[in-house]
Order: structure tokens, then sequence, then C-alpha cells
């Protein structure tokens, strides 16, 4: 079987999403074939997709006129594997609004069970990085890279909350999730050689490879 893992490619770190699908195949010894999805018709051809962070308005809008925001949601909707991070989480929750500005009238694919708050750690210059614990990843802590981040303050139903980071004013905020064949990061997993929550995401999210 070969793997063919879909980067959505409208605009954000997109090569960054590349190396690290890349490098995570390579690493669990498969064959596989990363495609850059731009259009609708490539959807019908991917076994997982990944979201990349970016600029959540401009991916929505660009979506929405190429047709793909449609086709995608009822994709992920019947099963899709989907990765999103930073504005890919954005993209993929139910409920959005932006730290500053408040309420937001961006295209959304709405799939997940969650409600996200953009750029609830700052802007550009507030960008971070931390060790996280994630549990599912295993004892060693995950470098994370916070850039212009978003989080959840609330998941409901199957929604189930992989990672939390303390905010001064929000408490608790959820900074990754899983829901069903859906993960979303707040922060840029592809950023870093750590490989391990890109693996997570293909063996135990999409379950298209045995451990």
């Amino acid at each position: 079987m070969v793997i063919v893992a879909g980067v959505l490619a409208l605009q954000g770190d997109i090569e960054e999403h590349v190396q690290a699908l890349d490098r995570a195949l390579r690493e669990l010894g498969v064959d596989y074939r990363i495609v850059l999805v731009k259009k609708v018709d490539q959807l019908s051809k991917i076994d997982l997709i990944t979201i990349p962070g970016g600029e959540s308005t401009t991916i929505g809008f660009v979506s929405r006129r190429t047709g793909i925001l449609d086709k995608l949601k009822e994709r992920i909707e019947n099963g899709l594997p989907t990765l999103g991070t930073c504005a890919g989480m954005v993209m993929m929750a139910k409920e959005v609004r932006d730290a500053v500005v408040g309420e937001t009238s961006q295209p959304l694919l709405g799939v997940m069970d969650i409600s996200v708050i953009r750029n609830v750690f700052g802007r550009q210059r507030e960008s971070f990085e931390v060790d996280l614990k994630i549990p599912v990843l295993g004892n060693q802590p995950f470098r994370a890279v916070f850039i212009r981040a978003p989080a959840a303050v609330r998941c409901w139903n199957d929604a189930q909350p992989l990672a939390t980071l303390r905010h001064e004013r929000y408490g608790d905020l959820i900074v990754m999730v899983r829901q069903r064949n859906m993960l979303a990061c707040a922060f840029h997993p592809e950023l870093v050689l750590d490989t391990r929550v890109h693996r997570y995401f293909i063996c135990e999210v999409a379950g298209l490879v045995q451990r």
C-alpha cells in the first residue's frame, strides 16, 4: 500500500509540513507519496491531509473561492484523517473568536467540537517555545513552537484534550486535541525535527500504519 499524504497548499508553512510528513513517513518505513492539494479533485485521491499554520482567514477565503472548503469538510466528516496546526486548528473549530477583535466571520471547516480563541498568547513578538507534556507521545516532553498561536478554551462530545498549557488569564488552555479522525495542535510540530506528533497522527489517528 502506498500512503498518499496531502498538504493543503493554499497559504502558510506548506513546505515545512511536506518535510515533516516526509521525515515521519520515512521513519515509519512505509511507501508514500506527498501531494500539494490545490484543487478540489485532488481531495478524492488522498489518504490523509494536514492543514498548515499561516493566516486562517486567508486559508478560509481561498479554500471557499476554490471550492475546496465544502468538499474538504465533507471528506473530513466522512472520515478523512486530518491534522491541523495553528491556523489549521482555527479552521477545524466549530467556534472561533479573536483575543482582540472578538467574534470573527471567517470561513471555517467547522468539523471539531472545540471553541478556539485566535492569538490568545499575543501577536508575533509574543511567540515562544516550551517543553510540553503530551502523555500520548510518551514521557519525553515535546518542544512546542507557538507563533501567534490560538488555543481551545472548551471542547465537548468526544473531543479529547491531549495537552494543556497554563495561561494567566484563561487558566489551562487546550493546545492539542483529538476527535475521532481529527487532530488539532495550537503549536507547530512541523517546525521541529521531533516527528512524534506526525507519527501519532499517521499511526493512531489515521490508523494507516501499525507501530
